[in-house]
């Protein structure tokens, strides 16, 4: 289905330059975060209250090329039932349209993953190849320092407190991940649900493509789709809807917490958040182009609205009272919930939220 060999080699051939650091700095750099990210970890357990039994591992600096190579393990993990499911068909495609459409999509998942190389900061990495020990991987948290590097000379900001207010968020995400016993087969089932039920015959993937060549055309004349809504079948929208709550909560937990811990030892964090605000809306026309194709607008509202979400429920039952959102997926919001927390606090804590 794709050659991700060709995938990581067109990746990192497209994928620009990181900015130029002499050989200290980049030092200095990866042992500063890898640092922080420790120190990232107590504030946020400290604040959240969330405890995990996992021993605490230090964080994984890559530079670009090595953020696609770690992604595009992960793909893997993460298509391998779709792609079993298409190699055990009873009617495989022939030889020849395997072999050219793995090439072509290896190109598309390249490209795709060479642009986002150069604008992610961070990430905490849920799928992971097996161990070799034969144990299952937790996941691991993965900063990308060119890029950190890059965006705290562009926006002018302390290099030490965007540092630190980086791993803040990424911290945030291991600590749900790792306390939260459920959470991550949760998401994997899901996200399995949602491969599983695409509608793999051929006439059902011809009309995909052409609402996705639709899309593109849209979205080029300034329209707002995307191409994730352009290609899910009927069955997929509703595994999507659980799939964005859920996201949308743990990202906007993660933008929650950077801030909310921030001010106590990151002393420019508003600073630093006005202009990362700031940064996020900015681009070229084509930059702001893909990046609705692709459905990074729609993650960055994930970030605002979760962050209110989170908010909210804070203010109306503390952190105790939110925390039990972690309980199980029934006690997760739903995507109306997202938008009314006081319906979730009614729902989940059985008592009507309470002004601030």
């Amino acid at each position: 289905m794709i050659d991700w060999d060709l995938a990581v080699t067109t990746g990192t051939r497209l994928v620009r330059p990181g900015p130029q650091v002499s050989r200290e700095e980049a030092r200095q750099a990866v042992a500063e975060l890898r640092t922080l990210s420790r120190e990232a970890e107590g504030h946020v357990r400290e604040f959240t209250k969330i405890h995990t039994d996992t021993a605490p591992q230090p964080a994984t600096i890559v530079d670009r090329p090595g953020w696609i190579k770690a992604n595009v393990e992960g793909f893997r993990v993460v298509l391998e039932p779709l792609t079993q499911r298409m190699g055990g068909g009873d009617n495989p495609p022939p030889a020849i349209v395997t072999a050219v459409g793995s090439r072509i999509t290896g190109v598309e998942v390249g490209a795709v993953l060479a642009f986002l190389a150069s604008r992610v900061l961070g990430q905490y990495e849920l799928f992971l190849p097996p161990d070799p020990t034969g144990e299952e991987p937790t996941g691991r948290l993965t900063l990308v320092a060119p890029n950190i590097v890059h965006a705290e000379r562009e926006m002018g900001v302390d290099p030490h407190d965007f540092r630190l207010w980086v791993c803040l968020h990424e911290e945030t995400h291991r600590v749900q991940f790792t306390g939260v016993t459920w959470l991550r087969e949760y998401v994997r089932s899901q996200m399995t649900e949602f491969l599983l039920a695409s509608d793999l015959d051929l006439p059902t993937l011809l009309e995909r493509l052409r609402n996705a060549a639709d899309t593109v055309a849209d979205v080029v004349r300034g329209g707002e789709g995307n191409l994730i809504d352009a290609i899910q079948s009927p069955g997929q929208k509703e595994i999507l809807d659980r799939l964005t709550a859920v996201m949308t909560l743990v990202e906007g937990h993660g933008d929650y917490v950077m801030d909310a811990v921030g001010p106590s030892v990151v002393p420019s964090v508003a600073d630093i958040r006005a202009k990362f605000a700031q940064r996020r809306e900015g681009g070229s026309r084509l930059d702001r182009t893909v990046r609705r194709l692709l459905g990074i607008e729609v993650k960055m509202k994930q970030y605002a609205e979760g962050s209110a979400f989170v908010r909210t429920v804070v203010d109306r039952v503390g952190m105790d009272g939110f925390n039990k959102i972690w309980t199980s997926p029934e006690t997760l919001p739903t995507t109306p919930e997202i938008s009314d927390p006081d319906a979730w606090v009614a729902r989940v804590i059985g008592t009507p939220a309470l002004p601030a």
